[in-house]
C-alpha cells in the first residue's frame, strides 16, 4: 500500500508547487484599468523610414492618436537612461557599436535610420508624454540591468501619469517588488524552447510556463500572442485571472484573434482604428 501512497503524495506535492508558482500578485488589479481594452503602440507608432521606432517623433506620433505607448530603456556608460531596443547599434544606426558601453555623448553621433532623430533619454520623453497616455516600459536585461531598474524607479517617482514597467528578467521584477512595490510591474515571456531563446533548457522551460512568478510577483503577464494556447499560461488565467497583454500583434486579423483572449494589446506595422478612445466593446 505503501508503494502506491508515497509516489501519488509526492505527484500531489509538486503538483501543489506547480499552482503555486505560478501565483502573480492579485492585490493591485484596479491599477491596470486604464489598460484594459488599450492599443499600445510598440516602440512608439513608427514606420522606420521617417519615423523610426523608439524615437522623439515616434513617441509624438502615438500621443497624437491617443494611443499607449511601449518602449524599452537601458542604461549608457555614464549612467544615462535612455529609449532604445538592440543591444548594439548596426539595426537602428548601422554602427557595430554595443549601447551599454557606449556614453550618451557618444550615442548622439549615430542618427536613428539616417534621420534627423536620435537616440532619446527617458527623461525627456516622460516630459514630453506628460501623463497623456498610458506607458509601458520594458527594462532591457542589458549591462547592469538592476542599476537600470534603480534609475527608472527613480525617473518613475514623480511622473503624474499611468505606467507599468515590465521585463523578460524576473530578477528585474523581483527588485521592483521588494524595493518599489507601488510600481505596477509586467512578467514578459514567450516559448523559450520552440523559440530557440539561448538559456539553458532548463531555464528555457522555467521561463515559458511562468515557474518564477512566485519569485517575481507580476501583476500581468504579458505572453507572446502565438503561443496563446500555452498550458501554464492558461491555468494561471484560470486559476488567478491577472491581466494579459498580447504582443506583437502586427495585423488586423491578429487582432481580432487576440480580443478574444487578452487584455491590452502591443501593436505595431497596422493602425487598429486611429482613434483616441481604444476601448473593447
Amino acid at each position: 500500500m505503501l508503494y502506491f501512497l508515497i509516489p501519488a503524495g509526492i505527484l500531489l506535492a509538486l503538483m501543489l508547487l506547480y499552482i503555486l508558482s505560478l501565483r502573480p500578485r492579485l492585490s493591485q488589479r484596479e491599477r491596470l484599468e486604464p489598460y484594459k481594452g488599450r492599443f499600445i503602440a510598440h516602440r512608439g507608432f513608427f514606420n522606420n523610414t521617417d519615423t523610426p521606432e523608439n524615437s522623439m517623433a515616434a513617441f509624438r506620433s502615438a500621443k497624437e492618436r491617443g494611443y499607449g505607448i511601449e518602449l524599452d530603456v537601458q542604461i549608457t556608460a555614464d549612467g544615462k537612461l535612455c529609449v532604445f531596443h538592440d543591444k548594439t547599434l548596426k539595426r537602428m544606426c548601422g554602427a557595430k557599436r554595443t549601447l551599454t558601453k557606449l556614453t550618451y555623448k557618444e550615442l548622439l553621433e549615430y542618427p536613428l535610420l539616417e534621420t534627423g532623430e536620435r537616440i532619446p533619454l527617458f527623461k525627456d520623453v516622460l516630459e514630453m508624454i506628460d501623463g497623456a497616455v498610458p506607458l509601458v516600459v520594458e527594462i532591457k536585461a542589458n549591462g547592469e540591468y538592476i542599476r537600470t531598474a534603480r534609475l527608472t524607479d527613480k525617473l518613475l517617482r514623480d511622473y503624474e501619469g499611468d505606467f507599468c514597467i515590465e521585463s523578460f528578467h524576473p530578477m528585474v521584477l523581483r527588485w521592483f517588488k521588494k524595493h518599489s512595490p507601488r510600481i505596477i510591474r509586467g512578467q514578459l515571456s514567450t516559448n523559450h524552447v520552440k523559440d530557440n531563446k539561448k538559456e539553458p533548457l532548463i531555464g528555457r522551460f522555467i521561463l515559458t510556463n511562468l515557474l518564477t512568478n512566485f519569485i517575481a510577483a507580476p501583476d500581468f503577464i504579458a505572453y507572446n500572442k502565438i503561443y496563446k494556447d500555452q498550458f501554464s499560461l492558461r491555468l494561471c488565467k484560470k486559476l488567478y485571472k491577472p491581466a494579459t497583454a498580447a504582443w506583437t500583434v502586427r495585423s488586423k486579423e491578429e487582432l481580432e484573434e487576440a480580443l478574444e483572449y487578452f487584455d491590452f494589446f502591443i501593436f505595431d506595422s497596422f493602425e487598429p482604428d486611429g482613434k483616441a478612445e481604444n476601448k473593447r466593446s
